[in-house]
């Protein structure tokens, strides 16, 4: 319904208001509305936030975004967790309407004692609702002036212009005809919902070795544990863990995915369940529930958080399946019907079939969760979450994050775009994405500018994970080290949250076969210790590097946020650039795409959108490098594969005009 003063199209809204929007705190983000009446008369509005425990914020004006547009907006944060609402109110601005047509009609010597006499009498109504210590006296004052015909019509006029006045007006707006649009529900969390780094380890690995007849060890959370310092040195925020539960021994999968698998074949740890336990216990081999509490320990000694991967699915040998049959789906001969996504196949893996009993396995879920939660993990992973009904997660996240409002859920969802965005309105403070499919050029800028928008940004927050043990896509197969560097700095920058599964710092790009995305000797289905010592030694670890873009991201404030990105020209469709800001932060990457060839090319920089007049310049220092430029509108870049794959040029200054075209 449309009020007296229409209120139109307020955003962010999600689902028309029916679920919160996003932010975290302190995040800066828009919230605009369409704003207008009749006629000529002029309109103006506010914002008014209303926190978590019901108290109002003061309101923030909204500025028209583009004259004539009749679309107002107003930056705004918010600063405690919880669920807050937000308010656009818009109103008849007398005053703005009066000023408007006094200076066309005063230096025009039209209607002018009339005219300063309305402003009088205007001023006057104004004023009577002015606290006296928000500046009652100054309105009060001009209108008495615009009364007294003694003085020049100058005078009389300048007096209605008084800073002083329209600092009262600003402070309290005289409005007519209020009009407010329909309270809207934002979700604020914490920090680590939208900005972190994630490095993703199998425990078993770390640690493993392999006796004198072959036979392989398994690695456990203490020798894991010794791995730790090294990730947290690297500048990550969160390590990740697939499941660490009993894997089931029937129909386990051998190296490389075979149908068999031999005596000494560990399986895959998704393949969750055996009599040793289900999802609530840990994998003998790994350790006791103490050891973990040791891991996750030691991990927060290091300012480092633990995310766990939650698969909701079976082995053929989980106690699910004895003691809930009603979980699975049967077929014709009465055997449960394993995971298929054809053409693969997953024997080992029985999925959950919901419709028989959705409140028993949504209690299950939520007691399996609590149960972790209360060994320290307040990140969890979910697997496939686009398998299950949308209902199901939002049962069970709205259960976990009443209690526990800081408990984050990763989507890790590749799949339609709708289903994506359902899952993080439904409550998924993080999702996957398409990035590692995404590598020219076009494909980057117009996905970015997708996901960093008013409609995406304000529900889904992106995970940038350069690989995963299933995506080892042909950029990395066929472009060896530079297209690992290319990658990591594209995902570091691009994305608040990023990720690397192990073995992304020793570029490991050897696929299973040609035309897959699947690595060879995977270690889904096999351990796979690495030396992490001998590959720094021999100079194979792109580790430094990594840790430079870490370093860099937590000192560059505008590297932690979403919203405020902007793509800038270049005439080499292998060069894209782009800048980040948060308030006076900026930083400005350019990157080379190519990672076989040098590539050469002018950036041409849109100069406002850094806060510059089109022939300004800015000092820069390149925080890879440590050297500093001056840029200006346009700027030549040589990029070098394996030598100088990126600037990522954090600015320092503005400089004076020089009207040149200053390059690196």
């Amino acid at each position: 319904m449309i009020g007296r003063i229409p209120v139109l199209d307020v955003r962010p809204a999600v689902d028309c208001g029916a679920r919160p929007a996003k932010a975290v705190v302190d995040e800066v983000f828009e919230i605009s509305a369409t704003v207008f009446r009749e006629g000529h008369d002029a309109v103006a509005a506010h914002v008014v936030l209303r926190d978590p425990s019901g108290r109002l914020r003061p309101p923030v004006p909204l500025t028209e975004l583009a004259p004539g547009t009749d679309r107002w907006g107003a930056r705004v944060s918010a600063e405690v967790e919880g669920r807050w609402t937000y308010t656009v109110e818009a109103w008849s601005d007398p005053v703005a309407t009066w000023r408007a047509h006094a200076a066309i009609k005063i230096p025009a010597g039209l209607d002018t004692g009339l005219t300063l006499l309305e402003g009088a009498e205007l001023y006057t109504r104004a004023a009577a609702k002015i606290p006296k210590r928000d500046g009652r006296e100054a309105v009060l004052a001009a209108a008495d002036a615009m009364r007294d015909e003694d003085r020049p019509v100058e005078q009389r006029y300048a007096a209605a212009l008084a800073p002083a006045v329209d600092a009262a007006l600003a402070r309290r707006p005289y409005r007519e005809l209020v009009t407010a649009a329909k309270p809207l529900p934002l979700q604020v969390e914490r920090k680590r919902a939208l900005f972190g780094s994630w490095y993703e380890m199998f425990p078993r690995s770390e640690g493993a070795v392999v006796e004198p007849d072959g036979a392989p060890v398994s690695g456990t959370f203490r020798t894991a544990a010794e791995r730790l310092p090294a990730i947290a040195a690297m500048g990550f925020d969160v390590v990740y863990l697939p499941p660490v539960h009993p894997i089931g021994s029937t129909h386990r999968k051998g190296p490389n995915n075979t149908l068999s698998a031999g005596s000494w074949d560990p399986g895959v740890p998704w393949a969750i369940g055996s009599t040793e336990g289900g999802h609530d216990a840990v994998h003998p081999e790994l350790g006791t529930i103490e050891d973990f509490d040791a891991f996750v320990a030691r991990a927060r000694e290091l300012r480092m958080e633990i995310a766990l991967d939650f698969a909701l699915q079976c082995s053929p040998d989980h106690p699910w399946v004895e003691k809930h049959p009603e979980w699975f789906r049967h077929r014709a001969d009465g055997t449960i019907a394993y995971a298929e996504n054809p053409p693969k196949k997953y024997q080992d893996i029985y999925p959950i079939h919901f419709d028989a009993d959705m409140a028993g396995i949504v209690a299950e879920t939520v007691r399996i969760l609590r149960h972790w939660m209360d060994h320290g993990v307040r990140i969890f992973r979910v697997d496939n979450p686009h398998t299950k009904p949308v209902v199901f997660w939002q049962k069970v996240i709205a259960d976990i994050n009443k209690s526990d409002p800081d408990v984050i859920f990763l989507a890790e969802a590749f799949t339609r775009p709708a289903m994506m965005r359902a899952l993080a309105a439904i409550g998924f403070q993080q999702s996957y994405t398409y990035f590692t499919w995404r590598n020219t050029k076009a494909e980057l800028t117009e996905y970015v500018t997708e996901l960093s928008g008013d409609r995406s940004a304000s529900v889904m927050r992106p995970n940038f994970f350069v690989n995963t043990p299933d995506i080892l896509h042909e950029y990395l197969q066929k472009g060896g080290r530079p297209a690992f560097e290319v990658r990591a700095v594209l995902a570091a920058t691009l994305s608040p949250t990023w990720g690397v599964y192990a073995g992304y710092e020793l570029c490991e790009n050897e696929p299973v076969r040609e035309g897959s995305e699947e690595y060879r000797d995977s270690e889904k289905y096999e351990l796979r210790p690495r030396d992490w010592a001998a590959a720094n030694r021999e100079g194979r670890s792109i580790a430094p590097l990594i840790t430079t873009l870490n370093r860099l991201r937590r000192r560059n404030p505008a590297l932690q946020q979403l919203r405020d990105i902007h793509f800038h020209s270049t005439d080499n469709e292998q060069v894209i650039a782009f800048s980040k800001h948060a308030g006076a932060n900026s930083v400005l990457v350019v990157v080379n795409l190519d990672p076989h060839h040098t590539q050469e090319a002018t950036v041409s920089l849109d100069m406002p959108v850094l806060g510059l007049d089109w022939h300004g310049s800015l000092a820069v220092r390149d925080e890879l490098t440590g050297e500093t430029y001056h840029w200006g509108r346009a700027n030549y870049v040589r990029l070098e594969p394996g030598r100088t794959p990126a600037h990522v040029l954090a600015a320092l200054r503005p400089s004076p005009p020089t009207g040149g075209s200053p390059t690196t």
